[in-house]
């Protein structure tokens, strides 16, 4: 098979992979399940996907088609070829804005089309919590829908026509026809001609008809996905006088990719809704209470109704993005209602919430409700949005496991099935998570259960079973949005009847006769509980590791990820995450795709030491070690973590590499040059000794090498101290602190920690730099994690008894003075643990130190100048990860005039030494080119660039030719008098 694998890559204009590390990549969506693909395509053309299906009828396999990978019922997870059409077919192609829609290619992810959208007032309706990277192809297979359901129902009510490629090869397009071309179209004796001919047979015969309107959910559940929806086709003519006419999207909304191949979407768009956005945030004590005031809330006609249960609410406690957002909630809740309304006035939504206040207090129903406007909706949906992935942050193996969350019902029952379903959890000291879809009859409800064993493997089954039986009960529908998969289609007969199941195999066979387009989906489906993650009793060693992992191990760290893929937005969404993504568009270079890999061998590896496998170090290799997925994942995967300990695991086996030696050695290196200044600046610019150095080095030849200052801070400190005290003056100091001098700032850019130390000391401050060691950053950085240890252990023992509230530690290195924050706490031996969590809570970037002290009154504009000037900032990755901007945006905002914007980019590129390395320089400068480099290069030349971080500042130089400024410098620089 392997030679017919290569030859048909051969012929692709695409990218195709059929070797491990792509299969393990592809082996898994945001499911629970897990099973090895034949191959992985990326074709860029639809003569691609016609080979593929080609290849996949001469050899009796099947083609799985692929967007996001977001699904949560295992759609896309098979033994055939996935194809991903993620990466090339990304194009919006036509739009008219007269009538309201536009022609979309099925990659196009929904955000991005709803920014392409909005400059003409328009939007696509339905939203998915994922909307950040869910792809339109996606949302049709799956017919998503999402928080505002109540308004803009799913997508099959906004899909207007598809082009596609069906199982023969063949091209068909799909739209509205009147009666007369329903006919015609089934005239002949094509593919295409004997599904239309099938479909008028099946729902023209009067006991079919009277089947599907007995067994299929109630139509008044708006959400129903059981299956392929042959109930809203009949309802449509030729098949139901009056009605719509027959339009075969309706049936491919939902058909997760088992009938045809979609290449072109064409969408219904809406106006914008009003411009203002109320949240009515109703606090209950109880689930049930809730549930009760959804039904008096849907009176009043709210955009939607989200529902928020203290398992999440406790959840975000620990999640560094989430816990800014829980600033409206007061006490512990058992339930939160969200009610939104859009009204062009705020006072009419004001009106509106009053109201319905008033009715659910007279009714015993709630005891808060704050009503938030503005910047504040957006953190509420957030915190709603993060549901999903904070529920993987369970330690250890118990997890909220995805197995009836998406059941839906009339939203009149869903009070009373949500109480029977509690009692079926409760039989089996179950208890499960609650969130989102109340206003539309739909909770996600995961039930927290362990996969790993054989008794959690049983209960997983079980569970499916008596809670099938329970919606059945209500005439509900077992998947709401999320798609029948692999996951629930094994109930699709139980749910819709025998014969109706029959009908719908009937129509696949129609449609697919080979079985090519995505099989055992829907119908024919396996037996739920097999191809997990997991398998039933497994066993793994214990790691012994560095690192310090809470209540878990490494494996259960990167087991964490539940493949959410938050780690695939673009930089249109903004955010630091992931920055190699957002160059590559490669899945194997997505935070998901490196803790998929280290679980595969940490689970599966039949070595001695479970880390020494080629394959992870080849997917780690572009992790930038960013941090952005220690905040933005909203299961909080540190996967710079995880690539450092993996390193320092593999580098036990495998020797380090020099590169890697020297880049760590850092201080070491520095050290030495700045005993000849001179002569290590002009070997390092020269073009000829610079290359050599280079060359030997791993660095790339296109980079600028960084300089060292012609004396250390340290150096000047000492000499400014000695002078200080010849001239000693009568002391205005506020308050003393202590100044950490990084190994960055004591040897390049020292001018910076000179200016700091002025700084603060114009402003009333006593700057101390106590002994210490180098941070460890560079060490850590690059995976020699015992090394950074030792020097983590010692910086510990030496500022512990020194450093407190009232005279904290303070850098101008992000990079470096986080490192207390964050790998001291994780490094520090036993009996230095609790002293590195309390010195910790006493460190401070300068930024955060001058915006607290400027918070309590201590410091004023008034030693600032009057003058306009404005500033570009861009953050620093780990500043906004273990951090924040807002704190350099307030200092910089100091001097009365100063107007500063934050550059909305990820990462520069740079991160330390990656953008200096030979092989990750084009990647560097690919990502710098994506938000930062442009806005830069946009700017007037009186305009500041700020930026906290040496490396990011060096970035900016050497991609736009701009000299960027620490923020210090630029308030230096202001100080007056």
């Amino acid at each position: 098979m392997n030679e017919k694998l290569q030859h048909l890559a051969q012929t692709l204009e695409g990218e195709f992979y059929f070797d491990t590390t792509m299969r393990i990549l592809y082996a898994t969506d945001a499911s629970a399940y897990r099973e090895m693909p034949l191959a992985v395509a990326i074709p860029k053309t639809k003569d691609d996907i016609k080979k593929l299906i080609a290849f996949a009828h001469t050899e009796k396999t099947s083609l799985i088609p692929r967007a996001a990978g977001t699904s949560l019922a295992g759609q896309v997870v098979g033994n055939g070829i996935v194809v991903d059409v993620s990466k090339y077919f990304t194009q919006i192609l036509e739009f008219n804005a007269a009538e309201k829609w536009v022609r979309v290619q099925p990659g196009v992810i929904r955000d991005e089309l709803n920014m392409f959208l909005k400059p003409h007032g328009l939007m696509f309706g339905p939203e998915t919590s994922t909307a950040n990277r869910a792809m339109m192809g996606g949302m049709v297979g799956n017919n998503s829908c999402g928080s505002n359901s109540i308004v803009y129902r799913s997508t099959r009510e906004h899909l207007l026509e598809v082009k596609t490629i069906l199982s023969d090869g063949s091209e068909a397009e799909f739209k509205t026809l009147n009666i007369d071309e329903f006919h015609a179209k089934c005239e002949g004796e094509t593919l295409e001609a004997n599904i239309y001919k099938n479909i008028r047979s099946l729902l023209s015969n009067y006991k079919n008809q009277q089947e599907i309107k007995k067994e299929f959910p109630k139509k008044s559940i708006e959400r129903r996905n059981t299956g392929y929806a042959v109930d809203v086709l009949l309802d449509s003519a030729p098949f139901t006088a009056g009605e719509t006419d027959f339009n075969f999207c309706k049936l491919i909304a939902g058909s997760e990719g088992t009938l045809a191949f979609l290449t072109e979407i064409k969408l219904n768009v809406v106006p914008l809704p009003p411009k203002e956005t109320g949240l009515l945030c109703v606090h209950f004590n109880t689930i049930d209470e809730s549930l009760r005031a959804n039904l008096i809330a849907l009176k009043y006609h709210p955009t939607a109704s989200e529902l928020i249960d203290h398992y999440i609410l406790e959840c975000t406690k620990d999640n560094i993005e989430q816990r800014k957002n829980r600033f409206f909630v007061q006490g512990d809740p058992g339930a939160i209602l969200v009610v939104e309304f859009k009204k062009d006035i705020r006072d009419e939504i004001i009106a509106i919430a009053k109201q319905l206040e008033t009715e659910m207090r007279a009714a015993g129903l709630g005891y808060h409700f704050p009503l938030l406007f503005g910047e504040d909706t957006n953190k509420i949906w957030s915190l709603r949005k993060a549901g999903l992935g904070l529920l993987g942050n369970l330690p250890g193996d118990d997890k909220a496991v995805p197995v009836i969350e998406d059941t839906a019902v009339d939203v009149n029952d869903l009070p009373a099935y949500i109480a029977e379903f509690n009692l079926i959890l409760k039989k089996y000291e179950l208890y499960a998570v609650h969130y989102a879809h109340a206003g539309s009859g739909e909770i996600h409800l995961r039930p927290i259960i362990n996969l790993k064993t054989e008794e959690g493997n049983a209960l997983f089954r079980k569970i499916a079973e008596e809670i099938a039986t329970l919606v059945k009960k209500y005439h509900g529908s077992l998947s709401g949005e999320h798609g029948d998969g692999r996951l629930r289609g094994e109930f699709i007969k139980q749910m819709v009847g025998e014969k109706n199941y029959q009908l719908l195999k009937e129509i696949k066979h129609s449609w697919d006769p080979g079985n090519i387009f995505n099989p055992r989906k829907i119908v024919d489906t396996v037996s739920m509980n097999t191809m997990l993650r997991y398998t039933p009793g497994q066993q793994t060693p214990k790691f012994n590791t560095v690192f310090r992992y809470y209540n878990q191990d490494v494996l259960q760290h990167a087991e964490q990820c539940n493949g959410s893929g938050d780690c695939r937005k673009t930089h249109l969404s903004g955010g630091t995450m992931c920055p190699s993504y957002m160059a590559t568009r490669n899945e194997k270079d997505t935070t998901r795709a490196r803790a998929n890999i280290l679980r595969e061998f940490l689970t599966h590896s039949d070595k001695l030491n479970r880390f020494d496998h080629k394959e992870i170090y080849e997917v780690m290799d572009l992790c930038l070690s960013c941090k952005g997925c220690k905040s933005e994942c909203p299961s909080n995967v540190d996967v710079a973590k995880l690539k450092a300990e993996f390193l320092q695991q593999y580098y036990d086996i495998n020797g380090v590499p020099f590169r890697s030696k020297l880049i760590a050695n850092f201080t070491n290196s520095a050290k030495l040059a700045a005993l000849m200044p001179g002569v290590y600046n002009f070997m390092m610019k020269n073009k000829n000794t610079s290359g050599i150095i280079k060359k030997i080095s791993g660095f790339a030849k296109e980079r600028s090498m960084p300089m060292v200052h012609k004396t250390t801070l340290l150096s000047w400190y000492k000499k400014y101290q000695s002078e200080k005290s010849k001239h000693s003056q009568p002391s205005t100091v506020n308050r003393q602190l202590f100044f950490f001098c990084d190994e960055f700032t004591n040897y390049n850019d020292t001018e910076i920690g000179i200016k700091a130390i002025l700084l603060l000391e114009r402003l009333g401050y006593e700057v101390i730099i106590p002994k210490h060691e180098e941070s460890g950053r560079t060490w850590l950085s690059k995976g020699l994690v015992r090394d950074a240890k030792r020097i983590i252990n010692k910086n510990i023992t030496a500022l512990k008894d020194i450093v407190t509230a009232d005279k904290p530690l303070i850098g101008i290195e992000p990079s470096a003075i986080l490192t207390f924050r964050d790998e001291y706490v994780d490094l520090a031996d036993d009996d230095l643990f609790d002293a590195a969590k309390k010195l910790s809570k006493n460190v401070f970037t300068i930024d955060e130190f001058i915006a607290n002290e400027i918070e309590k009154g201590n410091i004023a504009s008034t030693f600032f100048t009057k003058e306009k000037r404005n500033i570009k900032l861009h953050g620093h990755c780990q500043q906004k990860a273990l951090s924040s901007v807002a704190p350099t945006v307030k200092i910089l905002s100091l001097p009365g005039n100063y107007s500063v914007q934050t550059i909305p980019s990820g990462c520069c590129g740079m991160a330390g030494s990656f953008g200096y390395e030979k092989e990750h320089y084009k990647l560097s400068m690919q990502i710098g080119e994506l938000v930062l480099f442009p806005t830069v290069r946009n700017q007037t030349d009186d305009t500041i660039i700020a930026a906290p971080g040496t490396s990011c500042r060096h970035q900016i130089k050497d991609g736009t030719g701009r000299m960027a400024k620490h923020p210090v410098e630029v308030l230096y620089e202001a100080l007056i008098g």
